[in-house]
């Protein structure tokens, strides 16, 4: 049986890398963009797939996308923003669209499609995208950190109530070589990564890897963990 996997922001970085990695596995594809991209066009023409355009951030827009997907045996929560500004130059909007990208968007989608997961046969599982940040914070990363610590902890209680029919877990990446990841750069990053064990930055698509291992029945028994792929950054150096 074909499993159906929908990917939110999937139209670059690690959200494309999942998606192409669950063609690669035999899964039914879904992807999902804030805006119809070009990138977005290119990945749904390569992978012969579904594409479904809406804001996150909409709730009329999700709830009217979401009821038309039929039946879904995975969610893949991975859009995402980041705003990298240190606290005291943080204003209300800042922690408000973090928030709200991050956290509220992830947790009402997660919502909305819990009726299409429910009426799925086989494995049912949800994926979030985390970050270490959200575990070990560091400084200019506070709203992010906090957002995505909250994805963590919601992620463990959505476990509970969501149990036995669907598991819910967590991947939380360390620096992994994206646009994002480009866009915010700096020497204090530079010096985090430095003390990554394996002394390099992660590629999106060996987040992908850890991703459909939650999705798949290889995890049959999982729920409820994160699992930080960051090469050993939260290990810290002696």
């Amino acid at each position: 049986m074909i499993q159906r996997i929908f990917i939110t922001g999937s139209s670059r970085g690690i959200g494309a890398e999942i998606a192409r990695l669950a063609y690669k596995e035999g899964y039914e594809v879904i992807v999902h963009g804030k805006t119809d991209s070009e990138r977005l066009k290119k990945l749904s023409f390569e992978l012969k797939c579904q594409k479904i355009i809406f804001d996150l951030n909409d709730k009329d827009a999700v709830r009217e996308s979401v009821k038309d997907l039929g039946n879904i045996n995975i969610l893949i929560n991975s859009a995402g923003i980041n705003i990298s500004k240190p606290f005291l130059e943080l204003d209300a909007a800042d922690w408000l669209d973090i928030f709200n990208t991050n956290l509220f968007a992830l947790a009402n989608l997660t919502k909305q499609i819990l009726p299409n997961l429910q009426s799925s046969k086989g494995n049912k599982c949800i994926v979030n995208l985390a970050s270490v940040k959200g575990f070990n914070p560091t400084v200019g990363r506070v709203a992010y950190a906090s957002s995505k610590a909250a994805v963590i902890n919601l992620t463990a209680g959505l476990a509970k109530e969501l149990s036995p029919l669907i598991r819910v877990n967590c991947i939380a990446p360390g620096f992994v070589s994206t646009d994002m990841t480009k866009e915010t750069w700096s020497n204090r990053i530079q010096k985090q990564v430095d003390t990554i064990l394996l002394k390099r930055m992660g590629k999106p698509e060996e987040i992908a890897e850890a991703v459909m291992f939650f999705a798949s029945n290889k995890a049959s028994y999982i729920t409820g963990q994160t699992i930080f792929v960051d090469g050993g950054f939260t290990i810290k150096n002696d």
